[in-house]
């Protein structure tokens, strides 16, 4: 964990921010992946590492609004626990290093929000993503535990969101450092792209590499030839030349921050003349479009700028026709890129996303779009120093989608489906970095991952 001092700082400026009351933040607690003794791998809530950086389970934090008090609500282990776990620190010390003066026993909770309610007094809480937590809230606030979604604090959303959004030195770092977990993991994958491998040796050792240097991947893995499936988790395929391979990795550093790189191989590591003219169209979208990035400047903008580099990159291949400003305004390159540009990342690598999507990357100037592929970008602020986020633009060919728009003769001013038709054998291409905002301009954060040509087909050798 970082010093006391982070932890009391960032209490301090959510307290300044909130009316009155009590905010309650729970943390995880195991979760049985078969039965009670053998639990999935614990992951802290991300808003109660932020607050009060204690990784274990079975937490509670409570930040007193109006008297200015913090407690941890937690048990200390007793004999029959430290058989199995071994001796244990207890929560007061626990709490110390986290700048907590007030602990208690769990049991207490319910009492103390009881008490708290009774006098009157507001109970802010975050949105819960996970089922013990609804269940828990449900039974402390007395409130039907599939409504606390729709009666999580709006106020407490909103002011963790602008404290979390802006990233401090401290996390920059743990950021580079997950990012250079992601150097390896992604060479790795590079140097294994050979005809005849399968894909689960390369999904294996890659997510090896994130255990062996931070506390695993910071979201299932993505690796598969056939990249034209966005979030592609099965690894059964046998790599064949001809194909191209798409690795979406990043790592948690023990802090629990996360990276998120995206590369693509060609099988065998040299790229054959189709797949460098898609390529090169996406690589010059991923760099120009951080080339761009600044403060200021809007990731609505940037992702709209990517999706003209690729229009007309489609183009001069006969894929797309027709004006190329017209063809974005209007949402025909969606056929080949269906997704926003970036999203913000953090001790989440959809950072903030569980507190909802559009309090993060949207307010009350900024609506988020209907159009198809628009509708999906995650992030359309503009940037601010401090900003982190990914910068992913791609190409797939997509046979059901290609089919369906064909089909109903969506935007064939502006397509070219027998040429594009080509391509449906050919996969996808993504290129992904994570990239910060700073004061002048902008920074690609972590180790340089190979992302040219030559560098790929070098390390592939």
């Amino acid at each position: 964990m970082f010093k006391e001092e982070v932890y009391i700082n960032r209490r301090e400026s959510l307290r300044k921010s909130i009316s009155n009351g009590l905010i309650l933040i729970l943390g995880n607690v195991d979760s049985p992946m078969n039965y009670p003794a053998n639990p999935f791998h614990f992951r802290q809530d991300s808003d109660f590492l932020y607050f009060f950086g204690l990784d274990l389970q079975g937490l509670a934090g409570i930040m007193d609004i109006d008297q200015g008090k913090d407690y941890i609500f937690g048990d200390d282990v007793d004999v029959e626990d430290i058989i199995w776990m071994g001796p244990q620190p207890s929560v007061k010390d626990l709490a110390a290093k986290v700048g907590v003066k007030n602990t208690m026993p769990m049991g207490k909770l319910a009492d103390f929000i009881e008490e708290a309610k009774s006098a009157g007094r507001v109970i802010h809480f975050l949105p819960p993503y996970r089922g013990e937590n609804k269940m828990t809230l449900g039974a402390l606030l007395k409130e039907n535990p599939c409504q606390m979604k729709s009666k999580a604090s709006e106020e407490l959303i909103k002011s963790v969101v602008a404290l979390r959004s802006y990233k401090q030195a401290l996390e920059i770092q743990e950021i580079e450092k997950a990012v250079d977990i992601a150097y390896d993991m992604h060479t790795t994958a590079m140097q294994m792209c050979k005809p005849g491998v399968k894909e689960q040796e390369i999904f294996g050792a890659i997510e090896g590499i994130a255990l062996a240097h931070g506390m695993g991947p910071s979201f299932p893995i993505i690796l598969s030839i056939n990249g034209q499936t966005l979030h592609n988790h099965s690894h059964d395929n046998i790599l064949t030349k001809g194909r191209m391979m798409v690795t979406d990795a990043g790592a948690e550093t023990n802090m629990h921050y996360a990276s998120d790189i995206t590369r693509t191989t060609p099988v065998g590591g040299k790229f054959d003349s189709r797949q460098k003219e898609i390529y090169e169209i996406v690589l010059e979208a991923n760099t120009k479009a951080i080339e761009s990035a600044g403060p200021g400047k809007s990731n609505k903008e940037l992702h709209l700028e990517a999706c003209k580099v690729l229009t007309r990159g489609l183009k001069e291949l006969g894929i797309m026709k027709g004006d190329v400003d017209e063809a974005v305004a209007r949402g025909a390159h969606a056929l080949f890129m269906p997704h926003g540009l970036g999203h913000m990342m953090g001790l989440d690598v959809h950072d903030m996303e569980g507190l909802g999507e559009s309090y993060v990357g949207y307010n009350d100037e900024v609506k988020r779009s209907d159009q198809f592929g628009l509708a999906f970008l995650r992030f359309a602020l503009p940037f601010k120093p401090g900003h982190v986020f990914t910068i992913e633009p791609g190409c797939y060919f997509i046979p059901e989608l290609m089919g369906k728009w064909k089909a109903e003769r969506l935007h064939s001013e502006f397509i070219n489906y027998s040429k594009a038709e080509q391509y449906l054998d050919f996969g996808g291409v993504r290129i992904e970095d994570d990239v910060l905002i700073t004061e002048t301009g902008h920074k690609v954060l972590g180790k340089p991952i190979p992302k040219e040509i030559e560098e790929i087909e070098a390390i592939c050798s």
